[in-house]
């Protein structure tokens, strides 16, 4: 068997084992590609509210290092009525973006939309994220991606 049919079927393996496990507890890691590119994880904090964390590459702007951000959201799961799980999320967080010259601090509010699928232990989801940093200068900015996160017991 190729390495590559044999990766594919592990990775099946994990994604589906755990049917019965909802994806609204624990803790979870994934990746987000966009602005910033990086990783992403999730730490639920009750059925409704979460802790979201990034850290990140800034390929758009020119002497980015890293991006760091934290967020607290809420999830409603009402906005959305459809066969399949979809939760839109929001919250309040803040942003800290380091680069060879400055670094810069903001406040940002992300507004997203999850999706559950099915019974499994990940998620997908795509979230906007305005940010407003205040230190050194006042300056608006803007992320936002495209991810999906894996949750662990």
């Amino acid at each position: 068997m190729k390495r590559t049919h044999l990766l594919f079927l592990v990775l099946s393996i994990i994604l589906f084992t755990n049917i019965n496990y909802s994806q609204e507890k624990g803790f979870g890691l994934g990746v987000i590609v966009g602005e910033p590119t990086g990783i992403n994880a999730k730490l639920w904090t009750s059925a409704s509210t979460a802790l979201n964390f990034g850290l990140g590459y800034s390929f758009t702007s020119s002497n980015s290092l890293f991006d760091f951000y934290a967020d607290y959201v809420f999830h409603n799961s009402n906005m959305l009525q459809s066969e399949e799980k979809f939760i839109v999320y929001y919250g309040p967080g803040a942003r800290l973006k380091i680069n060879e010259h400055e670094s810069r601090l903001g406040i940002r509010g992300v507004i997203g939309i999850l999706w559950l699928p099915g019974e499994t232990n990940f998620d997908l989801f795509v979230e906007a994220a305005p940010i407003l940093d205040i230190i050194p200068e006042t300056k608006f900015d803007f992320a936002g991606g495209i991810g999906g996160r894996y949750f662990f017991n």
